[in-house]
């Protein structure tokens, strides 16, 4: 029999620290194109991981170089991510960038987290 061992959690709360605003965007009004914020829809600290190195040559194949993935503790009902919606990042590195929301997905190791990934919207 294989004796029993402690794996510590991947993430913990104590690994979200940076702060993380999920908005919903609306059209400009009038013939003018582009996109305005229309209002915030959750607020949250999250875990930010970019693109890992071992991974760098499949994203630059890929174009996905920017992409983000985030760790949120599960909202549950109070806030159901969608890909309609965008997120920016209040951290100095990420400062007037903002993400649209490609992929959600629980995060299969612990149930209360939720992975989502963004897209750098040009």
């Amino acid at each position: 029999m294989q004796p029993f061992k402690y794996k510590p959690p991947r993430v913990n709360a104590g690994d979200l620290r940076t702060p993380v605003t999920f908005y919903e965007y609306a059209p400009n009004p009038g013939p003018e194109p582009g996109e305005q914020e229309k209002q915030v829809l959750y607020d949250c600290m999250a875990k930010v991981d970019e693109v890992w190195l071992k991974d760098l040559e499949l994203a630059k194949s890929n174009g996905t170089l920017s992409d983000v993935t985030l760790t949120v503790r599960d909202p549950l009902q109070d806030y159901i991510p969608s890909d309609d919606h965008y997120l920016s990042i209040d951290a100095p590195e990420y400062r007037n960038k903002r993400y649209n929301i490609k992929h959600v997905q629980p995060d299969l190791q612990n149930k209360k987290f939720i992975t989502v990934v963004g897209r750098l919207v040009k």
